[in-house]
């Protein structure tokens, strides 16, 4: 099977980003998180927050701002109509009907994009659809946890992604690993 990494690896840019922006145009007031939001990017890319750092520090704002959202599926329909033009065309040529996408990305954005891309297995942060609590945050190490509860028996035969250091344990699994930047792709495994 393949997996891919999502964000800069099969979407151009990174959809929690996006997704923010997106609602910014709807609730300017959450342009006052702007500085904070770009902060906890920065340290996420370049690897200096833990998964459980991450969610001590930004959970329950997350959490607290879903809830204020009154139709979240209706909403990604329009996210998705919208930004659909941002997946990599080299996607298409390489897509197969098992493959995985590990992101940690939010689930109920993820499955509006895989439905239209027809990905049918995705493994993407958990958020429960009632409370809006983060029930499991899929970043780095989580990834791979994720990867082996749902295929314990899984083979990685090629793995995608734009961050070798975030991702390098799935890269361990992987027989064939690429590096995706922009529109190239180079073989690191």
């Amino acid at each position: 099977m393949n997996v891919f990494d999502f964000d800069n690896t099969i979407y151009d840019g990174e959809s929690c980003f996006d997704l923010f922006l997106f609602y910014i145009r709807r609730d300017p007031g959450l342009l006052r998180l702007l500085p904070e939001v770009l902060r906890a990017f920065a340290k996420y890319k370049r690897g200096l927050v833990t998964a459980e750092a991450f969610l001590h520090e930004y959970a329950s704002l997350a959490e607290e701002k879903l809830r204020q959202i009154p139709d979240i599926e209706g909403d990604m329909r329009l996210f998705w109509d919208r930004h659909m033009r941002k997946i990599k065309p080299f996607y298409a040529a390489l897509r197969q009907a098992d493959d995985v996408i590990v992101t940690a990305a939010p689930d109920f954005s993820m499955r509006e994009v895989c439905r239209r891309l027809g990905v049918r297995h995705c493994l993407a942060t958990r958020v429960d659809p009632e409370t809006c609590e983060i029930l499991h945050f899929n970043l780095r190490e989580r990834k791979i946890e994720s990867f082996r509860a749902a295929y314990p028996d899984g083979r990685i035969d090629k793995f995608y992604t734009d961050s070798p250091k975030n991702d390098a344990p799935l890269i361990a699994m992987a027989r064939e690993a690429y590096v995706v930047r922009g529109r190239k792709i180079r073989r690191i495994k």
